[in-house]
């Protein structure tokens, strides 16, 4: 494992060891509570972080810092199934969420004031056995069963209420060609030994994608295993603006290139 899936993986297993404390500030249910007062609360603000920070670095969140995630990749070593359906589920979960925050808050007369530390005690979120059940209880409901049962990081793909923020920022990213990190590809140097395929987290055809040009993927979380694990260098990060490469222009030029080599052309 190269040195940087070491770091990636250490900070989001550390990140899930400190999710007791943190577990207020990405609830999906006391934004709505908080909402319906007029108060924005922490789970308000972390949001909306995450909205900005996607205009940059994309989900690198999901990759990097999310506690779901130590957790998710720790049972990799007992449950590898990959996941390749459902990615729509969570935005079925999402949009009727959002409209309800924005419900309540516009019956709250809107936001009033913020209270960073809504609902938790000296800043930590478990604090009494009622919360620890509460947090075990969602912990293996939303992210231990479903990852066993259906799958890599399924958590991510169907349930996740935080992910939508991110592809959302991305999406307007790209709309406004920001500059931002993104995952760059050399189709000719890839061997198709599908290493990128079989490790992604993910569970995204990398290869594929490589080789039509087209790395930009909403699932893409820029954890960087695809580039560890690419002994040719065909996949790397880049600090840039977004420039979209069409498939079927990439597969016509490809073409075009065959058919001047079978003529002896350069």
């Amino acid at each position: 494992m190269k040195k940087r899936q070491k770091i990636r993986k250490g900070i989001i297993l550390l990140s899930f060891f400190l999710f007791p404390a943190t577990f207020y500030y990405l609830s999906p249910v006391l934004i709505v509570l908080a909402s319906s007062i007029g108060v924005i609360n922490g789970s308000f603000v972390i949001f909306l972080l995450m909205f900005i920070s996607a205009l940059f670095l994309g989900r690198g969140y999901c990759g990097w810092v999310c506690p779901a995630a130590g957790c998710q990749e720790a049972i990799f070593l007992a449950k590898d199934k990959k996941v390749t359906k459902g990615d729509s589920i969570k935005w079925i979960i999402w949009t009727p969420w959002l409209c309800t925050i924005v419900i309540f808050a516009i019956k709250a007369g809107g936001y009033k004031h913020i209270d960073f530390f809504y609902q938790t005690t000296y800043g930590l979120s478990i604090s009494d056995l009622q919360s620890f059940i509460t947090y075990n209880i969602v912990l293996f409901l939303l992210i231990v069963f479903p990852a066993f049962v259906i799958g890599k990081r399924s958590f991510c793909h169907h349930l996740c209420w935080m992910a939508p923020f991110m592809i959302l920022g991305r999406k307007l990213r790209n709309s406004f060609k920001l500059v931002s990190l993104q995952l760059n590809s050399a189709s000719d140097l890839c061997k198709h030994c599908h290493t990128c395929t079989e490790n992604c987290p993910m569970s995204l055809p990398v290869e594929k994608m490589v080789n039509q040009n087209t790395t930009e993927n909403t699932e893409c979380i820029l954890c960087g295993t695809c580039i560890d694990g690419c002994s040719e260098g065909a996949i790397s990060y880049n600090w840039g603006k977004y420039n979209k490469t069409n498939a079927s222009d990439a597969k016509s030029r490809a073409a075009e290139l065959r058919r001047y080599a079978a003529r002896g052309l350069k």
